[in-house]
């Protein structure tokens, strides 16, 4: 059966038609055609993804999503770059938003790990925490602007716990 459309609004399953998917939102999982348990809900979520086991929450939620699997996003333009980055969290408006290959990460706050796109294995809690963080992995910043100004290529193995703590 094909999605219901009210007013702009699509709700069923999205393209594809697969039964263990729900898309609510105009344009919500439109490109997927394959992939299984996905859940999006919001204006674009999800909107390029074919993988399964995806759950996008908010317009732009995982947007540009295609091979990546296991991944939560939970907010207005979370994690909207990723790609084929799995086992991602980002809870918040634009967090992990710049997030395209780097899986294992996790990212809770506003902008929270905001400029991360191969880093992986970050845990990042708090308003813009790990904001200009790119490419290095392995680092826990919790706090208010924790490691926000932390941007050496390849910096990994920190911590940064406190407000503005490895703010230089």
């Amino acid at each position: 059966a094909k999605d219901a459309v009210v007013n702009g609004l699509t709700v069923g399953k999205g393209a594809g038609a697969v039964s263990t998917n729900t898309a609510v939102g105009a344009s919500a999982l439109a490109g997927n055609s394959t992939g299984a348990r996905i859940t999006t809900v919001g204006y674009r979520a999800g909107v390029a993804t074919t993988a399964g086991y995806n759950a996008f929450f908010g317009s732009y939620a995982g947007e540009a999503n295609t091979s990546g699997t296991f991944n939560t996003a939970l907010g207005d333009a979370s994690l909207p770059g990723n790609t084929s980055g799995s086992y991602n969290v980002a809870v918040g408006q634009g967090s992990l938003n710049a997030n395209t290959t780097a899986s294992n990460n996790t990212a809770v706050g506003y902008q929270a790990a905001y400029s991360n796109t191969t880093g992986t294995v970050n845990s990042v809690f708090g308003y813009q925490a790990g904001y200009s963080n790119s490419t290095g992995g392995y680092n826990t910043f919790i706090g208010y602007a924790a490691g926000y100004t932390c941007t050496a290529t390849g910096t990994a193995n920190n911590t940064f716990i406190g407000q503005q703590s490895g703010y230089y």
